[in-house]
């Protein structure tokens, strides 16, 4: 594969996910159709379970890459916020992948665990325009995880039912940042935020929150997937609709109640219908 990235692997990975979709849409509109149905056992169910499901998707049909889910345990002692891990095993890369299910508005790029993104910023003052200053700030350590995360959000809109894979553009975020300023408290918020503008004040991203108190998980970097939309790119070309599955939400209470032996048989019968679905796909077994 002369066409890899060896430097960027999850740009080779999103890169090949893309073209997965493009060439087999019926696969990722059946697992997401599968993924959201959750939402009908519980609101937060969905986002879990696409963590896992996304895994199984990347090992079945993404040959020449393997993934396993990382777990929450490792989340909960905040040593990292990614859910998967990958590996490229052509190129024997690996990275690790943070899975969002967020619906079509604001979206967290990335947890400040540390309290160090808007601390910095504020060294700057209330506004920043210089373009070295900028940059500067934007590659300073404080920062570092600005690009160093790779999330992969599953943006959705339940009332019409379809969803859109975005990949946030870093780079471009990055060379178009014009102004980075403070807006105070006020308008719904309790805390403030630095807004990133880019040309003609166009919205780019934000970081909240002002304040060491706040929850942790709602602080650090986050855009907003309508105002923001020109600095992500569609891994599924847009929107794919998307159904509900409510056999699969019997398959899961009974499920539930019965037995090991019973969820054997029942896997063995779930790997056939992937073997099906691989077959009328024309992808290898």
């Amino acid at each position: 594969m002369n066409n890899v990235d060896t430097d960027k692997p999850y740009k080779d990975f999103t890169a090949r996910l893309k073209l997965l979709i493009q060439k087999h849409p019926e696969l990722i509109t059946t697992t997401l159709s599968n993924i959201f149905t959750m939402r009908l056992i519980g609101n937060k169910t969905h986002g879990d379970l696409a963590e896992i499901a996304v895994v199984e998707f990347i090992n079945q049909y993404m040959y020449d890459f393997r993934s396993t889910h990382v777990g929450k345990d490792l989340y909960r002692a905040k040593s990292q916020e990614e859910d998967i891990n990958v590996i490229n095993e052509i190129t024997n890369s690996e990275f690790s992948i943070s899975l969002k299910a967020y619906g079509d508005g604001p979206l967290q790029l990335s947890t400040d665990k540390n309290f160090r993104m808007f601390p910095r910023l504020e060294q700057e003052g209330s506004r920043i325009t210089d373009r070295a200053t900028i940059q500067r700030v934007l590659h300073d350590p404080a920062f570092s995880e600005f690009q160093n995360i790779n999330v992969l959000p599953l943006v959705y809109d339940e009332k019409k039912q379809r969803c859109n894979i975005l990949v946030f553009n870093y780079e471009r975020a990055i060379n178009d940042t014009r102004c980075i300023s403070k807006d105070e408290s006020g308008r719904g918020r309790k805390y403030p935020r630095y807004r990133f503008s880019g040309p003609s004040n166009a919205y780019i991203c934000e970081v909240r929150y002002g304040d060491a108190s706040a929850n942790a998980l709602q602080r650090g970097l986050w855009t907003h997937t309508k105002n923001g939309l020109a600095y992500f790119d569609s891994i599924t070309n847009g929107w794919i609709d998307y159904s509900h599955n409510h056999i699969l939400v019997q398959l899961f209470s009974h499920a539930l109640v019965s037995s090991e032996p019973a969820h054997r048989m029942a896997l063995e019968n779930l790997k056939e219908g992937i073997a099906e679905l691989k077959q009328r796909s024309g992808l290898k077994g």
